[in-house]
């Protein structure tokens, strides 16, 4: 019997159940004997005592490509080179215990670790298969910053709420005459905010790649009303900043999450433009969307594309290709090395195919 550890670790995103069930389908329609079990919340299953690993049988999948979320639950704070660690004093500090994961790993028999997430679950991966364990990553994230995959499951998911939300926001915009603002996720990256500003045919669109000039903005606001009449709709990406700025955050607090917690950057802008001299004398409102946007049911591309990348994690372990990250390009599947997967996060491109559309559509970038 042959056994498969498989791990969700990040954020949580639309399509994690539909990879854990296409692994197991995989593994369990084939000829060889295999067996598949989750670790809970990502490696801390792995490295709490007891362990908490759970057998992945076929009653535990079924139907599960439909759910958001993970049967297998995860964490941002489970980095198993930075673990949090409680002193007998009560407070916190963090412990490196790579190779007390990579020992338990091996001492539980598992011959191969598949690894959902996004860029730091995959730098985990690579440290763990340099460590010497069978690894294979699986790309997740609705950022869609990975730059070895054209795309991430849960990254369409996330782009239909927002534009559902923002379609939403243009009629009480249109029948208020207001300004309104819609934040969306995307950390460093302005994908979502690009794809549901252009579905939704927003008049801006403001990304982390291109800090915004408020002068310009307003100046777009003001060409939209005529004597107080008209209307605005910006989407505007959470990692977002005005030129000269910073970014709108505040670091987590929590021991083992060295990541800043991006939220507000559309009630900052909101505040920028009401109280500037040359703004029209207009109601503007925001609407911040939030976990939403990765919380719910799969569309169906992301189903179809979650439950392909678990099947073809199982083929790459047959294969015995360790080491690599699955990928989607240029619409097959493939893979990459998990090394050349983690080099660089996949950013907007000014020369994008959709950047291109959005100007000639006239959609202001505030630049």
């Amino acid at each position: 019997m042959k056994k498969i550890l498989v791990s969700t670790g990040g954020g949580d995103c639309p399509g994690l159940n539909a990879v854990i069930r296409g692994l197991v389908k995989a593994a369990k329609n084939s000829k060889q004997d295999w067996e598949v079990w989750g670790s809970l919340e990502a490696f801390n299953g792995m490295l709490d005592d007891p362990i908490r690993i759970v057998k992945l049988n076929r009653k535990k999948i079924e139907g599960i490509h439909i759910k958001g979320g993970t049967i297998i639950k995860t964490t941002n704070r489970g980095k198993p080179m930075a673990f949090p660690v409680q002193k007998e004093d009560g407070t916190w500090t963090t412990e490196d215990r790579t190779q007390e994961l990579v020992d338990r790993i091996r001492a539980e028999g598992f011959d191969a670790v598949v690894n959902i997430g996004g860029d730091g679950s995959q730098k985990i991966s690579q440290l763990l298969f340099e460590m010497g364990l069978n690894v294979i990553g699986v790309p997740k994230t609705i950022d869609n910053d990975l730059s070895a995959t054209d795309l991430t499951f849960g990254f369409t998911t996330a782009v239909q709420i927002a534009t559902d939300s923002f379609d939403k926001l243009v009629t009480t915009a249109e029948s208020h005459h207001r300004v309104m603002i819609m934040e969306v996720m995307g950390r460093d990256a302005g994908w979502i905010a690009l794809h549901a500003a252009v579905a939704g045919g927003a008049e801006i669109c403001l990304i982390p790649e291109i800090p915004y000039d408020i002068e310009t903005i307003v100046e777009k606001i003001k060409k939209r009303y005529f004597k107080k009449r008209g209307f605005v709709n910006i989407v505007i990406a959470e990692g977002a900043k005005p030129k000269g700025g910073t970014v709108v955050g505040q670091a987590s607090g929590e021991v083992g999450d060295g990541h800043i917690k991006l939220g507000g950057i559309a009630n900052f802008l909101r505040k920028q433009l009401e109280e500037h001299p040359n703004m029209p004398d207009v109601q503007v409102r925001t609407t911040i969307l939030g976990h939403t946007q990765r919380g719910g049911t799969p569309v169906a591309f992301d189903r179809i594309l979650a439950t392909s990348m678990g099947v073809k994690a199982f083929e790459l372990i047959q294969a015995g290709r360790f080491g690599h990250m699955v990928s989607f390009k240029n619409n097959d599947l493939t893979s990459v090395l998990l090394s050349e997967a983690i080099k660089e996060n996949k950013n907007v491109r000014a020369d994008h195919y959709l950047m291109r559309v959005a100007r000639s559509i006239g959609m202001s970038f505030g630049d």
